[in-house]
C-alpha cells in the first residue's frame, strides 16, 4: 500500500472539499491515487458536502418514528436551507430513516460528540480510570488506553457516529453527506427527543408465583369469626345403674 502522506490529503481535501479523515479513508481504499479517491468519495457523496456545512439551514422537517407496538417513540428535527428541498420525498426517507435509527439505538444520547458537555466525559474518564486492568500500569500508559476507551464511548452516545441501520458499511454522517450531495443544502440534525414507555415510574415488585396462587385462589387463609363463641365444654357422662337383687318369697 502506497504511504499516505499528509500532503496528499490536503491535496484530496482541496479537490473535493471533504473532511480529512474521509480523504484519508478515501486514500487508503484505493491505494494513494487522487483520481480514484475522488471517485469514491462522490459514490459515497461525500465529496463538496463538507463546503456546505457553514450555510444556514433553517429550514426542514419535524418528524416522528413510533416502533411497532407504541413502547418506543421518537421525534427528531433534521434542517436543510430550502423549503423546496424539505418537501423532497430524499429529505424525508433521511428524515425518516434517522428516526428509525434514533429509535434503534437506546444509548445514543447527543447528536455527536462535540455536543457531549465535558461534565459527563469527565465523568466516562473518572469510571475509566479506577478499572483494576490498568491500575498496575505505568501512568503514561494508563492515559493512553482511558483515552482511547473515552473516545469509543463518547462515539456509543453520538448519532451521527452510529452504523447506519440499513447499511452497516457506512455511519449515520455518511449518510447525511450523500444527502448533501444529492439535494445540494446543508443538511444538519438539530435535536430528538426518544420516549420509551414506563420510562421512570417506579414499577410495583410482585412475585410471579405469589401472583399466579391468588388469580387461582390458592393462597386465600380461612379468616377467623369475630365473637365466636367457645365450645361447650362437655359433660360428664352419667353413672351406670346398679342392678337392684329380687326379694326372696
Amino acid at each position: 500500500m502506497a504511504e499516505i502522506s499528509a500532503k496528499l490529503v490536503k491535496d484530496l481535501r482541496d479537490k473535493t472539499g471533504a473532511g480529512m479523515m474521509d480523504c484519508k479513508k478515501a486514500l487508503k481504499e484505493n491505494d494513494g491515487d487522487i483520481e480514484k479517491s475522488i471517485e469514491w468519495l462522490r459514490q459515497k457523496g461525500i465529496a463538496s458536502a463538507s463546503k456546505k456545512e457553514g450555510r444556514v439551514a433553517a429550514e426542514g422537517l419535524v418528524d416522528s418514528y413510533i416502533h411497532t407496538g407504541g413502547r418506543v417513540g421518537v421525534l427528531v428535527e433534521v434542517n436543510c436551507e430550502t423549503d423546496f428541498v424539505a418537501r423532497r420525498d430524499e429529505f424525508k426517507t433521511l428524515v425518516r430513516d434517522i428516526a428509525m435509527q434514533i429509535a434503534a439505538c437506546p444509548n445514543v444520547e447527543y447528536v455527536r460528540v462535540s455536543d457531549i458537555p465535558a461534565d459527563v466525559a469527565a465523568k466516562e474518564k473518572s469510571i475509566e480510570m479506577g478499572r483494576d486492568d490498568i491500575a498496575n500500569k505505568p501512568a503514561a500508559m494508563q492515559e493512553k488506553i482511558v483515552e482511547g476507551r473515552i473516545q469509543k464511548r463518547l462515539k456509543e452516545l453520538s448519532l451521527v457516529d452510529q452504523p447506519f441501520i440499513k447499511d452497516q458499511n457506512i455511519s449515520v454522517e455518511e449518510l447525511i453527506k450523500q444527502a448533501v450531495s444529492k439535494l445540494g443544502e446543508n443538511i444538519q440534525v438539530r435535536r430528538f427527543s426518544r420516549f420509551v414507555l414506563g420510562e421512570g415510574i417506579e414499577k410495583e415488585e410482585t412475585n410471579f408465583a405469589e401472583e399466579v396462587a391468588a388469580q387461582a385462589g390458592l393462597n386465600k387463609k380461612a379468616e377467623p369469626v369475630a365473637d365466636a363463641e367457645p365450645p361447650a365444654e362437655p359433660k360428664p357422662a352419667a353413672e351406670p345403674k346398679k342392678d337392684k337383687g329380687k326379694k326372696k318369697k
